[in-house]
């Protein structure tokens, strides 16, 4: 059914507060087609009964997120990236570690990670760059707010049309092994990977401090307050000279001096806990 002004408004405000991504009236399609089915299956009559019932039915919501948030996701999406990690970012990091208490301890975050080719890239990439890589105590953190994409990527299991999706021949063969109707990451990666429902609007506390955060194609969709609070909020989880990319449409800039963008293997990345004022953006 075609939403009426009452239900988008209904949806909207839903939305926002379930999981902060920002939608408007022009969203009317992307609603009707995301959550019709959930009118079927939940016996609503319109999508302002179905935002009355998701408020009182934990599971309704879950759903709802599931429906509205997009999971589109590739390996080594975008590429360059992963060129400057290889080629500038992990080398300068390890380096930076040598003298350090922990000089084999490298911790990542790869925020809204979808069904996990993000975070099983990011550690292909750091074993593509460190020799003897099995003897670092790596941890890649993946989070991301709808609770079916992330158990997709505890499981680790994908399909060949995913597969097809951006991965070389050369890393699925080091990497992944068949499994059922699919293919498994192997256990030398996925061991390493570890994945948690988390909604980056709540307070990032207990995550520990990362060397580099991935945070890529979900603030736009965060009203411009929420976007703020939201990247200084991961800059305080990085560790000093720790690297954070976003989004390659993503530009960061306006957040202040701390924010100045720097381009390495033409990747826009960003050392924003370099100098002192962080939390003087969010007053």
């Amino acid at each position: 059914m075609k939403p009426t002004a009452a239900d988008i408004d209904a949806v909207c405000n839903l939305v926002n507060e379930l999981c902060g991504i920002y939608l408007d009236t022009s969203k009317d399609y992307l609603i009707e087609g995301r959550l019709a089915r959930l009118l079927k299956t939940h016996g609503c009559k319109d999508y302002v009964e179905l935002s009355r019932k998701a408020r009182l039915t934990p599971a309704l919501q879950t759903d709802v997120v599931n429906a509205i948030t997009t999971n589109e996701t590739l390996w080594f999406r975008d590429t360059t990236p992963f060129e400057a990690l290889k080629n500038k970012i992990f080398p300068e990091l390890i380096d930076a570690k040598a003298g350090s208490a922990f000089p084999k301890r490298f911790r990542i975050w790869s925020a809204a990670c979808s069904t996990g080719q993000e975070a099983y890239s990011l550690a292909m990439a750091f074993a593509d760059t460190v020799p003897n890589f099995e003897s670092w105590d790596l941890e890649i953190y993946g989070t991301d707010i709808s609770p079916s994409a992330v158990q997709h990527a505890q499981q680790a299991v994908y399909s060949e049309l995913e597969l097809s999706r951006g991965l070389s021949q050369q890393h699925r063969g080091a990497y992944f092994v068949h499994k059922g109707n699919g293919w498994g990451v192997n256990d030398t990666l996925k061991r390493r990977c570890k994945f948690e429902v988390r909604n980056l609007l709540k307070p990032l506390t207990g995550v520990g401090k990362f060397d580099l955060i991935f945070c890529r194609n979900v603030a736009i969709y965060f009203t411009p307050a929420d976007r703020k609070r939201l990247f200084i909020g991961l800059a305080e989880t990085l560790n000093r000279g720790g690297w954070l990319f976003s989004g390659s449409g993503e530009s960061l800039a306006d957040l202040g001096p701390n924010w100045a963008p720097k381009q390495h293997c033409r990747a826009v990345c960003y050392q924003p806990n370099g100098c002192n004022g962080v939390a003087t953006l969010l007053r």
